[in-house]
């Protein structure tokens, strides 16, 4: 087998694991549904890392406020789902193309140390997060956004095939990780949930081809 190659079981490095992407597990909480017209609220992040044996794991979540954009519409009822305050005093929110820089600077590198060639965008329902990013991205003018513009990975999808399960917190508990409800909606849990549970069904997928469990 050659580097370039993926075969399962075999401990392939990440650099080529997956065609040359680096998975990097987002969610965001936002005014709405629209990507053009609602505003994008908060951002977190976890780079998925691989170690010495072969198994993915999440690196620890790197995660940012937003301040609306001017015009930005905020729906009353996203507003009571996802209980942001966009501007309460102490929320220490950045301004959107600073958000999404603090964001990337890390990518960029993670992408840079793991030696592959972009990241992509990892996510629960993840048409919905990478339509933000692109949409934040393009309102901004950023020119290197690190994600693959279209091509994502989404633990719909994944949980649905290892699990039964499409609905986050069904997945979770379907694959004995802990739920607290409480927390859920919020960016940074979110994300944590579904590193976890990407990193759970990759594992997982090698362990039946034989790599260490």
């Amino acid at each position: 087998m050659t580097d370039s190659m993926y075969q399962p079981g075999k401990n392939t490095p990440l650099r080529t694991r997956f065609r040359g992407f680096l998975p990097v597990v987002v969610d965001v909480e936002t005014g709405g549904f629209n990507p053009k017209t609602d505003a994008l609220l908060e951002i977190a992040v976890s780079i998925i890392a691989m170690d010495e044996a072969g198994k993915v794991y999440p690196e620890p979540i790197i995660s940012t406020h937003i301040v609306p954009f001017e015009g930005a519409n905020m729906d009353p009822k996203s507003m009571e789902i996802n209980g942001i305050d966009p501007y309460h005093p102490l929320r220490a929110a950045r301004e959107e193309r600073d958000a999404l820089g603090y964001l990337f600077k890390p990518i960029r590198q993670a992408v840079k140390d793991a030696g592959c060639t972009r990241a992509i965008l990892v996510g629960h329902n993840a048409f919905f997060d990478l339509s933000f990013i692109n949409a934040g991205v393009e309102r901004t003018g950023i020119k290197r956004n690190p994600f693959h513009p279209f091509s994502n990975f989404d633990t719909v999808t994944l949980c649905g095939l290892a699990f039964g399960q499409t609905v986050l917190a069904r997945a979770a508990q379907h694959a004995d990780l802990p739920w607290n409800q409480s927390e859920a909606h919020s960016a940074v849990y979110d994300t944590k949930m579904t590193a976890d549970l990407f990193c759970k069904v990759i594992n997982q997928w090698e362990s039946v081809h034989g790599a260490p469990a």
